[in-house]
């Protein structure tokens, strides 16, 4: 897979290279870890997997939701959309707005489909305020030193409580 600005990609005519003797087809996108990387890093293409995948398992609830209980049907949203949604969505943070709508919409098509009581007691935040929240985690973690040493290195030093000068006090 060749990485980069679209402009420089149009101008790769490579379409498979030889490794180790063997010809490799250049793809357009990679699955890592269950995350689909794209050949500029947009997320573009694992967007819409997640999308894909989300709007498929609302079909498959459908028909059976209004059969289930409202803790069976809380349970089986949380495992099949809501999962989805937040798995690796911290590699999410600053994407397009266009594509933060797709992902929104999803979980907005779950609450149409006569689940809304459920969302609300699952206490969903919207996707975008979703993602910010798993990065403070992510960042507040590191800085109390829960998390790996490769998370907690990558952050500058920096106290958890700013001295009284710090913030203005005297």
């Amino acid at each position: 897979m060749w990485l980069g600005l679209s402009p420089l990609l149009d101008k790769i005519t490579y379409q498979e290279v030889l490794v180790l003797g063997a010809r490799v087809a250049v793809s357009e996108s990679a699955r890592d870890l269950g995350v689909v990387i794209d050949r500029e890093l947009s997320l573009t293409a694992h967007v819409s997997a997640v999308c894909q995948s989300g709007y498929y398992l609302l079909c498959q609830l459908r028909p059976i939701v209004r059969s289930l209980s409202v803790h069976a049907t809380k349970t089986l949203v949380q495992a099949f959309i809501s999962c989805r949604l937040d798995y690796c969505n911290s590699l999410l943070y600053g994407i397009s707005n266009g594509l933060l709508r797709r992902l929104q919409s999803v979980q907005n098509a779950a609450a149409r489909d006569h689940i809304t009581p459920v969302l609300q007691q699952l206490h969903w935040l919207p996707v975008r305020q979703w993602i910010v929240f798993e990065v403070a985690g992510l960042v507040h973690q590191s800085l109390a030193g829960v998390t790996p040493a490769y998370l907690a290195d990558d952050l500058p030093a920096v106290t958890c409580r700013p001295s009284p000068a710090a913030v203005g006090f005297q």
